[in-house]
């Protein structure tokens, strides 16, 4: 991973040394009755060789914002209301279709978190590879790109790949499949790798393996990677940048570093707070009360002030604003406060920070 970027990015200005810039962004559900907003006033960057993390619950508006960037919101009824998204400076949201599928794969590429159901299960893992490359690579005969193929399945770490190339989806095992997901989208070497929670269903092990990959091949080719997740551990083991995302909206931002030694939000206090700590004397697991607010029905101000430990009266009446910390670090809130219990990041994140 790249320090530098992490210490030069500045998440508040999107245009600068930026590979992936979202600035403003809206996201609404239309309704004949009306719309609800998913996503609010979203603005993040990602650099060249820099790896940002985007890290909530389940609902807390990660993988709309995943595509958005990719242009596949499912349309009617989720569609991009306000705001801009660019890639090396090339406005995304003003693209024709035709004009993104060309941009899809090519300059950015999404891993999503179930492979299964995102390959085509009547075509061998090989054809859908080749596919790829012969429709954005015009020129590369159908045995070149094979061979392309079996190179980008040997540098996943897939074993016996010229046999490999052959089998079909089912074939593979969750952590094989993930591999080959992978690989289709570094095939036709792109810019920025949208991670959506790649490592969910697998062992510990197995996730373990595939974070290692990603974080070498974004480290080897200079990705811009974007890795949406609810597991802080994972963050912790190759994000630069976090931030964390609550009810649409983030809510703190900066280096990992920081984040994880000195975290200013209550919700992410609670999400550190939920990591296991084999070191802690801890019998239980600490978690947050409640759960994220339905976008339909979200609180009038602070969205997260009914689950909040620290909540004042000004919570339930002005909505926050995310403002700067410092240069490096953002924050949504009216009511800080320090970190009430030391949260001690995973032995592997420490280590790797201190080498």
């Amino acid at each position: 991973m790249s320090t530098d970027a992490a210490t030069l990015s500045d998440p508040s200005d999107p245009e600068t040394g930026s590979v992936l810039s979202i600035k403003d962004l809206e996201v609404s559900l239309l309704f004949r009755d009306g719309s609800v907003q998913v996503v609010r006033d979203l603005t993040i960057s990602v650099s060249e060789g820099e790896t940002v993390a985007l890290v909530g619950e389940s609902g807390c508006g990660k993988t709309m914002t995943a595509l958005s960037i990719m242009q596949l919101l499912p349309d009617p009824p989720a569609r991009i209301t306000r705001g801009s998204i660019s890639l090396d400076g090339r406005e995304l949201t003003t693209l024709k279709p035709k004009q993104m599928r060309k941009v899809r794969g090519d300059q950015i590429s999404m891993v999503f978190q179930e492979p299964l159901t995102s390959f085509d299960p009547v075509f061998s893992i090989g054809s859908q590879l080749i596919e790829a490359i012969r429709e954005h690579r015009s020129g590369v005969s159908k045995k070149d790109a094979r061979e392309m193929s079996i190179d980008i399945l040997r540098e996943v770490q897939i074993p016996e790949a010229e046999k490999r190339i052959d089998a079909y989806p089912h074939e593979l095992s969750g952590g094989m499949r993930q591999r080959v997901m992978i690989a289709m989208g570094l095939i036709l070497n792109p810019r920025v790798l949208i991670a959506d929670e790649p490592t969910t269903a697998l062992d510990v092990t197995t996730q373990s393996q595939i974070l290692e990959l990603i974080k070498r091949e974004q480290e080897q080719r200079q990705l811009g990677v974007l890795l949406i997740t609810h597991n802080l551990a994972v963050v912790s083991q190759v994000a630069d940048r976090v931030a964390v995302m609550y009810a649409g909206e983030i809510v703190e931002q900066g280096p990992a570093d920081l984040i994880f030694s000195d975290p200013q939000h209550p919700y992410t206090q609670g999400l550190l707070r939920a990591i296991p700590d084999m070191n802690s004397a801890r019998t239980f697991l600490l978690d947050i009360p409640g759960r994220v607010p339905d976008p339909r029905a979200t609180p009038p101000a602070c969205h997260f002030a009914p689950r909040c430990p620290h909540g004042i009266e000004r919570c339930w009446q002005e909505a926050p604003k995310l403002e700067r910390v410092d240069e490096r670090h953002q924050l949504r809130c009216w009511n800080p406060q320090p970190l009430d219990e030391h949260v001690v990041p995973p032995d592997e994140w420490r280590e790797d920070r201190e080498a």
